[in-house]
């Protein structure tokens, strides 16, 4: 399969100056969905439209260039930018509470960057396996995070981190994994 991911592929133009605007593109897609908040009052996760914005960064963009521009977007939020949820910023977005979302989040952009190096954007199927992989890396270490930041057992972490987002997440699930197939398959059409 090719190794050619959606947003080169987009973008007739190569070198520098066409990677920084895809890069800091990508940025602002992250710390837009990250304002695109529902707070919920029982728990210090709030709903958000990141996961989406995530997913689709490392599908379009690949393994390497997502993780570069999921890791600028870290950057410039450390550094006081208010690309986090709720306008946040500085350290504490990666210390607080949700800072194993964060981290999942940084691995989830590289495995389905990686995979749709391989192909797996193209087809509705393999898609949303990708899609439903990267989510279950950002679950697994925003959980893990969640737990041990507010010490809580299991079920708590599960019924603050996971149970109010699930039917959210499938839906984002399900709509990245058709975008990107679905835009492969214009690009193709118009390639004639």
């Amino acid at each position: 399969m090719s190794s050619m991911t959606l947003a080169p592929t987009l973008v007739r133009r190569s070198g520098l100056v066409a990677e920084a605007t895809l890069v800091l593109t990508g940025v602002l897609l992250l710390a837009v969905s990250a304002q695109v908040v529902i707070p919920l009052w029982f728990t210090p996760v709030p709903l958000t439209g990141q996961t989406f914005a995530v997913l689709l960064v490392g599908g379009a963009f690949g393994a390497l260039r997502g993780l570069l521009t999921f890791t600028l977007y870290l950057a410039v939020g450390v550094a006081g930018a208010p690309v986090f949820s709720e306008a946040g910023s500085g350290w504490h977005g990666l210390l607080g509470p949700t800072g194993g979302y964060l981290v999942g989040m940084l691995l989830a952009v590289g495995i389905v960057g990686a995979t749709a190096e391989r192909g797996w954007d193209r087809k509705v199927r393999s898609s949303a396996l990708v899609m439903l992989a990267g989510s279950a890396v950002i679950y697994a270490f925003g959980l893990t995070w969640l737990g041990l930041y507010l010490n809580t057992s299991v079920a708590e972490t599960l019924a603050l981190g996971a149970a109010p987002f699930i039917v959210g997440d499938l839906i984002k699930v399900a709509l990245a994994a058709v975008a990107l197939p679905t835009a492969w398959s214009m690009v193709n059409k118009l390639r004639g």
